[in-house]
């Protein structure tokens, strides 16, 4: 583990180096904010500088610069120098490197099929579902996390153009307004970090992952279940069979890149279809969704 004062002066110096799944994040800020949230949830990444020469990514994490600031601070986020988007207020520096990320891993991660979606895995088989905004997919990612699945990730598929696999991304679970006191409630193991309050998606806080996801965040999962999640408040909890034509269009559509995969990416998307059993999920009531969930591990789908 790495010390504060270490990581500290790592971040202000020349950047401290973050194993993220397949990729290597060299991040480098002079943010409070920031330092806290990588010791919460990254602690267990970060690599030793025998092991950091190459990195994937290039970040930093800046207060926004002008005497415009001054009165309404901001942070700014940098890739390699440049910094793609706008400033955030400073308060939201730590979402900005989450969303950040995301940013930087669909913009260049074309080795694999890119879809949003959470993927978890239980007895050696992978669940994938993918959500459009208001879905509760992390609601539900968390939960499953908190509940025995590995998390392997609540933003991204990132299925191997190889080999059809689904590569691990262990990061933490993105929650937002009234989920965070429901998953805070219900799991009082859960370590969620503090609120970020107006954003642009309401009030969001983190879920740390679980240490076991991490420790296996080399190891791959096989596609058994695409389950495209809906929350209906008041609705019954059921899951349906979906057609597995109407399954691929949704999942090329949830997808980042698949244009610029191409074929390799019809054949990657169209593989999963066959290796899975495709289900429609609507759900209101958190404990009868994670129940219909939980009995696919034991054959009920």
């Amino acid at each position: 583990m790495t010390a504060p004062e270490d990581l500290r002066a790592g971040l202000r110096g020349a950047g401290v180096a973050l194993q993220v799944g397949p990729f290597v994040v060299r991040l480098r800020s002079r943010l409070d904010r920031v330092e806290r949230a990588l010791a919460l949830f990254y602690d267990r990444q970060l690599l030793p500088p025998e092991q950091a020469a190459f990195a994937d990514f290039h970040i930093t994490l800046a207060r926004a610069s002008g005497l415009h600031w001054l009165w309404r601070p901001q942070a700014r986020f940098f890739l390699d120098g440049r910094s793609p988007f706008r400033p955030l207020p400073l308060a939201h520096a730590y979402p900005l490197f989450e969303w950040g990320l995301n940013w930087c891993i669909a913009q260049h991660a074309h080795d694999f099929l890119m879809i949003h979606a959470a993927v978890l895995e239980r007895n050696g088989r992978a669940l994938v579902m993918p959500g459009e905004p208001g879905a509760g997919k992390s609601t539900l990612t968390a939960a499953l996390t908190l509940s025995g699945w590995r998390l392997l990730s609540d933003e991204f598929a990132l299925l191997s153009l190889t080999d059809g696999q689904l590569v691990a991304l262990p990061r933490p679970v993105s929650l937002k307004n009234a989920a965070i006191d429901l998953i805070r409630e219900r799991y009082p193991q859960a370590v969620i970090g503090p609120a970020s309050h107006d954003t642009s998606k309401g009030t969001v806080a983190h879920l740390r992952p679980p240490d076991a996801s991490i420790q296996r965040m080399g190891d791959p999962a096989r596609p058994a279940w695409l389950v495209f999640p809906r929350f209906a408040a008041g609705g019954r909890d059921h899951l349906a069979p979906l057609d597995r034509a109407v399954a691929l269009q949704r999942l090329v559509g949830s997808s980042f890149n698949y244009s610029v995969v191409g074929a390799a990416g019809f054949e990657a998307a169209a593989d999963l279809i066959e290796q899975s059993a495709c289900l429609e999920l609507e759900y209101a009531d958190l404990d009868a969704t994670l129940g219909l969930l939980n009995d696919l591990t034991a054959g009920g789908a």
